[in-house]
């Protein structure tokens, strides 16, 4: 094509290919339109004093370096000095010249049509469009002729060569044909054209996308294109996700950006930004839009799923704005902010900006009002589960005054009215309630307020029978709350499921599933747990129900591994742990109890127990089971029978001879065994004992100490309960528990044993020397309780501290 267009050549003009058309006249090109500076066609065309012709902007140039240099200002044709500056407007010959270049480029365009196919080479289909975007560049009547020349869908069609040349400059070309043309933009957008630009942006060469973003910039410009833009499937996610990148140029973010920033004037492109992570344009119609849009846009906030931190900035941004909707809005706007405050407030960190926002006011306002202003339940429900966030979030709530005189959330009669509703409403509403609930009474600041106001209005039946219902979220939720009351007010809860049909074997039917371990059978154990340990009815119908086989069951199964690896298996085996040692406080009540823990070996189990490391819970209550356990073994063991004497002994007693039994337990003098008699000889018991008394939690130590001291207790052989503890290196252990004076618990504890260890004459020489042991013992003596200060006073005079006067004075009777 280039070489059979080999008309006028203007040898003034560029080089440049984009030129290339403008070199081919159909028309001759006379020398009066080429202006003699700038070499190439005018289209400002002025005449000199002297009748010469110049482009207007080149002769003012000539002028302005004239004075700048101090020459006479003179024709830069004839070098003849000028008398004035003045330009006339050749007006004919620009109309002469706009007449030939509009037949030319008319003529030109026609050419450049026949070379826009698939069937031209590369380079003529780059001529084509260099030229038309330099026209449509130079002059705007030349889009219009684009237009005319139905040049558009031509160009579009270009958009699917194989050259990549050609793509990116067809795209080009049409930002040029485009530009603040709203007609053009019209006939672009027909068809899929749209769709196909849009798959530019994701194309690999980082060319065709630059090119393609600020195509659709301009194109975002038109507010009719907006919603068309945004309903292609994926634009606004890929804009999106380019604003973000890093490896794009700032250019092409910067086009991002802003296109998107257009797109905003719809309100379905705001709504598509929100679910792709742009949220700010539907915060800001939230804050800033009439009150429809402001409505639609919280409903539509509500639906989305956002992170955690998004939750918090959002609750940041419109948070009180939402609150001011639910406070003033109509049924329908209320319900639009309490969707998206329930979507919000599901962070803990975005609910203590929400109460600080004001929320808990207006929120319990809703959920207590009855009449013509009240919510329907279904809004009842969504407010209650805010609520139940927001007071879950850890913040003081009992700081936020809710109503007159100053009451708080945990006032009395706001407990009750939350007990009011949990009565009278549907499940649904019930388990958020309760939820409610559990926040309250998780918080030591505010259980104590719950409590007693669970206590005044008689609601303590109403809330265990909760425990029986088949809704999981509810019945979980009634535990929970349960197994935070329960130190509060374990007898009135014991009295309740005792006396109740069901509700315990309900606690432990839902302990017993075996189905890993869940949040509810942690709670569920928990609050058994929690019960007063002494209820010796409660023990006696937990008996008759078989649960502490079952209980036995699934703490062997954790012991075992076959059941592990879930984030509640240590409050779940704490709890089962507490409530199995239960049963060891009723042995001397309860043959039952006793052939229980016989069956199922239960003191090996609790000596095994010792040793799991990291929960300290599980070792203090099984060494305090194993104490319990260890006092009934006087009572259990079986004490030998004596063979009657012989004839001859009975006449002659000097002939007899004692009877000798081996085999008996040395502290115990009968027939012993960890699981008959429960004797803390075997299963190296004691050896695993004496290892927890260097344990750093003092309640460990203490238990394991009052376990040991039942070897020295009366009713046994103290001397070999002594020689028992030596042989397990169990002395210096001992006496450093005395020295460390933790507690006064465990102080009172360690003197008891101490005093005991000390009536063995060799262990009173050793201590004797130790000035430590002497000096706490002093101190026992000097500061401890009146029943202690004995104790210590008795283990000075075995050490000769204290002169034993006993020994000095007769009994004076």
């Amino acid at each position: 094509m280039a070489g059979s267009w080999d008309g006028s050549y203007d040898p003034g003009s560029q080089s440049d290919d984009s030129h290339h058309f403008e070199r081919l006249h159909i028309e001759p090109l006379y020398d009066a339109f080429v202006c003699p500076l700038t070499k190439q066609v005018m289209r400002d065309p002025v005449t000199l004093e002297n009748g010469q012709t110049f482009e207007r902007e080149a002769i003012e140039k000539w002028f302005k370096e004239c004075r700048e240099s101090g020459r006479r200002l003179v024709c830069p044709l004839t070098q003849k000095e000028l008398k004035s500056a003045d330009l006339n407007p050749s007006i004919a010959l620009r109309n002469t010249i706009e007449e030939w270049t509009t037949r030319n480029e008319a003529a030109q365009l026609d050419m450049a049509r026949r070379s826009l196919n698939m069937n031209s080479s590369e380079d003529d289909v780059l001529l084509s469009l260099r030229f038309i975007q330099r026209i449509c560049l130079k002059n705007r009547s030349n889009k219009h002729a684009v237009r005319n020349a139905d040049l558009i869908p031509m160009i579009v069609d270009m958009l699917k060569s194989s050259s990549r040349k050609v793509r990116c400059k067809a795209l080009e070309t049409l930002l040029a044909v485009v530009e603040e043309d709203e007609d053009n933009k019209a006939i672009l957008a027909e068809g899929d054209t749209v769709r196909t630009i849009v798959k530019f942006l994701s194309h690999e060469q980082s060319k065709e996308r630059e090119e393609a973003v600020s195509l659709l910039y301009e194109l975002s410009k038109s507010e009719a294109l907006c919603e068309k833009i945004g309903s292609i499937n994926g634009a606004i996610l890929i804009l999106v996700g380019m604003t973000s990148s890093k490896s794009e140029n700032i250019s092409t973010v910067e086009k991002a950006d802003k296109t998107l920033e257009n797109l905003e004037k719809c309100e379905n492109n705001v709504r598509q930004m929100a679910e792709n992570g742009r949220l700010q344009p539907l915060l800001t119609q939230i804050l800033e839009g009439p009150p429809e849009t402001k409505h639609s846009m919280a409903a539509y906030l509500g639906d989305l799923v956002l992170n955690n931190d998004v939750k918090v900035h959002v609750a940041k941004t419109v948070g009180e704005s939402l609150i001011n909707i639910m406070k003033s809005g109509n049924m329908q706007s209320r319900e639009a902010a309490l969707k998206a405050l329930n979507q919000i407030s599901s962070f803990d960190a975005s609910s203590k900006v929400l109460i600080e926002a004001g929320i808990l006011p207006p929120l319990v306002r809703d959920l207590f009002t009855v009449g013509a202003n009240q919510l329907p339940m279904r809004l009842k429900e969504v407010s209650a589960t805010i609520l139940s966030n927001v007071v879950n979030s850890g913040y003081d709530v009992d700081s936020i005054p809710i109503g007159l005189d100053h009451q708080t959330l945990v006032s009395e009669d706001n407990v009750h009215n939350l007990l009011h509703l949990i009565s009278n409403t549907g499940p649904p509403i019930e388990c958020k309630l309760l939820q409610v609930l559990v926040g309250l009474t998780n918080s030591p600041t505010t259980v104590l307020n719950v409590v007693a106001a669970i206590k005044s209005s008689g609601a303590t039946i109403s809330l265990v029978q909760f425990i029986e219902v088949p809704q999981k979220d509810l019945r979980m939720a009634s535990i929970k709350l349960l197994q935070n009351l329960s130190p509060h007010m374990g007898q009135e809860l014991a009295d309740a499921l005792r006396g109740t049909v069901g509700q315990l074997s309900s606690l432990i039917r839902v302990i017993s599933e075996n189905t890993g371990i869940s949040e509810e059978q942690a709670a569920a154990a928990g609050l058994l747990a929690e019960l007063p340990e002494r209820d010796v009815g409660l023990t006696r119908q937990m008996l008759d129900e078989g649960a502490f086989q079952l209980i036995i069951s699934r703490v062997v199964k954790i012991k075992q591994g076959d059941i592990r690896g879930t984030r509640f298996v240590t409050p779940f085996l704490e709890g089962l742990v507490r409530v199995l040692a239960r049963v060891t406080f009723v042995l001397s009540d309860e043959p039952v109890a006793v052939a229980l823990c016989r069956e199922h070996g239960l003191a090996a189990l609790f000596v095994d127990l010792l040793q799991t490391n990291g929960i300290d819970n599980v070792q203090m209550v099984s060494a305090a089971a194993l104490e319990n356990l260890s006092l009934e073994s006087k009572n259990l063991t079986r004490l030998p029978e004596m063979p009657p004497p012989g004839f001859c002994a009975t006449i002659f007693p000097c002939f007899s001879k004692q009877a000798v039994i081996t085999g008996l337990c040395r502290v115990h003098r009968g027939t012993c065994s960890l699981k008959e008699s429960f004797c803390l000889l075997e299963g190296q018991a004691v050896h695993k004992l004496v290892a927890l008394l260097d344990h750093t939690n003092a309640k460990v130590v203490e238990a394991a100490l009052a376990a040991l001291s039942t070897l020295l207790d009366d009713g046994v052989d103290i001397e070999q309960g002594v020689s028992v503890l030596c042989e397990a290196e169990g002395i210096k252990p001992i006496l450093d528990v005395l020295l460390k004076k933790q507690t006064e618990n465990l102080r009172r504890r360690a003197v008891w044993v101490v005093e005991r260890l000390l009536r063995n004459d060799d262990i009173a020489y050793e201590v004797s020397g130790d000035q430590n042991v002497s000096t706490a013992l002093v101190d026992a003596f000097h500061h401890a309780d009146y029943r202690t200060r004995q104790i210590a006073e008795r283990a000075l005079k075995h050490v000769d501290k204290i002169p034993n006067f006993s020994g000095i004075f007769p009994n004076m009777g």
